[in-house]
């Protein structure tokens, strides 16, 4: 069987078994699609079942050269994935990735806004136009409150507590949380 084959089959079990973003199949598939050219651009026909360590230490140390650290670890980390899916279906044995350690990153910190840009942006709101006070509901909501986009507009109403002064969040991978949330949001 090819390559695409597994790739399918890898991307099917991320979507329906681990609930994973699309995202992060497609991210996972990229990485996987640039293993299967570094393969046929070195005339090397051969499968996921029979890849060796010593062919994913050299693909690996190939794109070390075109990536950093952290696009370096994500592709490892997409590459085990895929490894350890392939011995939980028994299509292999073992992991050619297994003694490989990732490169080490620091932790980045997202960027934030000070107080002061945030009281700018609510202030440039035109409350006159019929959307101003939403847009000032989405800014509060999602300063105040801490949220990323995509988890402020899956909000339902459902998820407002505002007697209780707290909402309930569905984070990455489906997870709910519940945040505190200020009378001034509110």
């Amino acid at each position: 069987m090819s390559w695409q084959f597994y790739i399918k089959s890898f991307q099917d079990y991320l979507r329906l078994e681990r609930n994973l973003s699309s995202n992060t199949i497609v991210n996972y598939t990229f990485d996987l699609n640039r293993l299967v050219t570094y393969l046929l651009k070195n005339e090397m026909d051969i499968s996921p079942i029979a890849i060796s360590k010593l062919q994913m230490q050299e693909f690996l140390y190939h794109v070390s050269k075109e990536l950093n650290a952290r696009s370096q670890a994500r592709l490892l980390s997409g590459l085990k994935s895929f490894f350890s899916y392939m011995i939980f279906e028994n299509y292999r044995e073992d992991n050619p990735l297994s003694i490989l350690e990732s490169p080490k990153i620091g932790r980045k910190l997202p960027d934030i806004l000070s107080v002061t840009e945030i009281d700018a942006l609510i202030y440039a709101i035109d409350l006159s136009k019929t959307e101003g006070e939403r847009n000032r509901a989405i800014i509060e909501t999602l300063y105040g409150c801490g949220l990323r986009v995509s988890e402020l507009v899956s909000l339902k109403i459902s998820d407002l507590y505002f007697k209780e002064k707290f909402i309930k969040v569905t984070g990455k991978g489906s997870k709910d949380r519940f945040v505190p949330i200020s009378d001034v949001t509110i």
